[in-house]
């Protein structure tokens, strides 16, 4: 009996997402911080805002503990954490809200269908983000 092996490339694990923030992060010096990097967030980068007082208090407050883990880099600022993230405008937390949600549930938003009339078969995204949209 002969076994066929299928070769199969996979591709690499993305774990960081560059990013450009449609206002920019305007530092205490005045300067402009628009390109960044998110990385893949862990389980314990979930679980660990749930034990943060500021998210006890107000639940809003974890999307801004979270991205704060999260971002590893914001312009020239290094250290980004939850004071830093609280300063950008609406638009740029929005931005990196549903930057979150698109690579932290790449494959499992996502559904295979196909057209009733042609039968062509598609994935369709079910998290209700378009992506490519800033």
């Amino acid at each position: 009996m002969r076994h066929s092996t299928a070769v199969t490339q996979e591709t690499p694990l993305r774990t960081e997402f560059p990013f450009r923030l449609p206002r920019g992060y305007l530092d205490e010096s005045g300067t402009l911080h628009r390109d960044g990097v998110m990385r893949l967030a862990t389980a314990r980068d979930e679980l660990v805002p749930l034990r943060d007082d500021r998210v006890r208090e107000n639940a809003a407050y974890l999307t801004v503990v979270l991205l704060g883990r999260v971002i590893t880099r914001l312009g020239g600022v290094s250290d980004v954490h939850a004071g830093v993230i609280e300063n950008l405008f609406a638009a740029d937390l929005a931005f990196l809200q549903d930057l979150y949600r698109q690579v932290n549930s790449e494959g499992h938003a996502r559904a295979g269908v196909s057209c009733p009339g042609c039968g062509h078969e598609f994935a369709v995204d079910l998290s209700g983000s378009r992506l490519g949209e800033s």
